[in-house]
């Protein structure tokens, strides 16, 4: 993980700033790429040229969209792409001894300086087959580049789809925390989910190191453990707590056992010794370490217990006692946590109650005191809750965001479209995994109704769609699929990120980016984005790029033979 001081990149009068984890540099890939990289080299091939195209075949989660996310990281990469000493004493130990002495010189003088990179704006919504990035230059070195390329996109896209797809569950009212570094596969990879949840469309995290490196919000409350650490009043070291205006002080002890007795009685209907002192203890504790925005977890023991009717005891009990205390002292609670049971129900019982208790206390605020709930939540969790009608605030979702559960991979490949100006195609029984040869340009075609239509891939040196003007799209392998389009706005997707060794221009920072995700969804119909059977959305070629495709198919394609 990178804890270092950001690095200063100087181009011309711009100046960058940026943090490049420690972990990303060039042995960060597979084996084979270095050894590719000899024989290639032993070849004589170090003057020779390709492109490569980084795309993916299927969105993932059943879906039929994916947010781009990871350029940055890839940009920095390439930046600062070089071996050290190290890096090259590890590959002499490592690598066969019959390797030249003088392969690992020209590795050490490696650089990503002549390379160029062609890329979709990172935020952006993509779809299959779309190349993301176009990489461009020497053979040996945009070989190298593979692996790495595709570890910091993969990840990225996948994470960032994930949480868009969150958003789009919980709607935009709603708050989003993502509570998951404990449960991600390991430290780089909660990093990672941190900040791609944020670009998805999260509102903060828990993630301390992730604020601090990505300047994403932080929030958090405390544990089930801190409740359990108290077991009665005795333990309390501190009582008091001044007023936020007066400064006078008070019992907060006592305020709270007295509120805690008129709830049970105005309004609950409940016996307060039903409620647990040691909860009640440690919410009193809590709340002198912080009045402003005081926030509780209330299930550790019970947030509702069933009797004769279900009243709300013990966590609820004791926290609108606590928050009562607080304003009584001039400070206003923020609300609970929910981390357990029945969330819709819960939620449910817990806004009566804040309701309840700002009619019978004339405190119109506490009526919408915030309700968060965690609790393993994933993205159906969150539908069914919108179905039962929840008084939710806020779903703090860890495991199954970061992890991904539903789909842990989203399957980026990486591919040669062309070497030394000759188009390359990858052929194979499984249409879906046949290339598209060649440098491409790619266009969004926007439709009457303002909505994006149709993506359309073209040969880089076939003219640019017009508005207005009539454009055939083709289905890549199924000659019958094709239809005319009249654009309303064309789209180029495609900028120049990466060329001579320097960035083209500043990137955007992360909330750029993130705002970027949602203006990009808002240009899909909905019925591409719900969660239930979407509608595909349709990614053709030009005919012309349709014509040199299968034309070099049929070039390369082997002739049977019967006998």
């Amino acid at each position: 993980m990178d804890t270092d001081s950001p690095r200063t990149y100087i181009e011309g009068d711009r100046t960058m700033k940026a943090r490049q984890n420690g972990i990303v540099q060039p042995l960060l890939t597979d084996l084979y790429q270095i050894t590719m990289a000899y024989a290639y080299w032993k070849a004589e091939k170090t003057s020779d040229h390709a492109v490569f195209d980084l795309f993916f075949r299927k969105n993932p989660f059943q879906g039929e969209f994916t947010i781009f996310a990871g350029l940055e990281e890839c940009l920095k990469f390439l930046q600062n792409f070089h071996y050290s000493d190290s890096d090259i004493e590890y590959l002499r130990a490592t690598l066969p001894s019959t390797i030249e002495n003088e392969f690992y010189r020209f590795l050490r003088n490696l650089t990503a300086s002549d390379v160029v990179v062609y890329a979709v704006e990172e935020g952006s919504v993509v779809f299959p087959r779309i190349p993301l990035l176009r990489v461009e230059g020497p053979l040996i070195v945009v070989q190298l580049l593979e692996t790495t390329l595709l570890t910091l996109v993969n990840y990225a896209s996948l994470m960032a789809t994930n949480a868009a797809r969150y958003r789009i569950a919980a709607g935009n009212h709603m708050t989003l925390l993502e509570f998951g570094l404990r449960r991600a596969q390991g430290p780089d990879g909660g990093l990672s989910a941190s900040k791609y949840a944020y670009i998805g469309g999260f509102d903060g995290t828990s993630n301390v190191l992730a604020g601090k490196l990505f300047n994403i919000p932080v929030k958090g409350t405390h544990a089930h453990s801190y409740i359990t650490s108290f077991t009665d009043f005795a333990e309390l070291k501190t009582t008091r707590l001044k007023h936020a205006v007066t400064g006078e002080e008070a019992d907060l002890v006592t305020l709270s056992r007295d509120f805690r007795a008129q709830l049970s009685q105005l309004l609950l209907n409940t016996d307060p010794n039903e409620a647990s002192d040691g909860e009640l203890a440690a919410m009193i504790s809590f709340a002198i370490a912080f009045p402003q925005g005081f926030m509780a977890l209330v299930d550790t023991y019970d947030v509702l217990r069933y009797l004769l009717a279900p009243p709300p005891l013990s966590g609820l009990l004791n926290f609108c006692a606590v928050a009562l205390s607080l304003n009584t002292l001039g400070y206003k609670a923020h609300g609970i946590r929910i981390d357990s049971g029945d969330l819709a129900y819960l939620s449910c019982r817990a806004r009566e109650t804040f309701v309840k208790v700002a009619q019978q206390y004339n405190l119109p605020w506490f009526a919408n005191m915030t309700i968060v709930a965690s609790n393993d939540i994933n993205e159906d969790t969150i539908l069914s809750l919108n179905e039962q009608g929840h008084k939710i605030d806020c779903f703090g979702i860890g495991t199954h965001l970061v992890t991904c559960q539903r789909q842990p991979a989203l399957g980026c490949v990486y591919k040669m479209v062309e070497i030394n100006d000759l188009p390359k195609i990858k052929l194979s029984q499984d249409v879906g995994k046949v290339t598209m040869p060649g440098r491409k340009n790619v266009y969004r075609l926007y439709g009457a109704d303002g909505h994006a239509l149709i993506d359309l891939l073209t040969r880089s040196t076939e003219p640019e769609p017009q508005v207005g003007e009539k454009v055939l799209c083709r289905h890549p392998f199924q000659e019958s699929k094709r239809a005319y389009v009249i654009p309303t706005r064309v789209e180029p997707l495609y900028k120049v990120y990466w060329k001579n060794g320097r960035l083209t221009d500043p990137l955007p920072d992360l909330k750029q980016v993130r705002q970027r995700v949602q203006e990009s969804l808002k240009t899909l119909r909905q019925d591409h984005k719900r969660n239930l059977n979407p509608t595909p959305y349709k990614v053709s070629v030009s005919g012309g790029l349709y014509s040199f495709m299968h034309d070099l198919w049929l070039q390369n394609a082997p002739i049977g033979e019967l006998s």
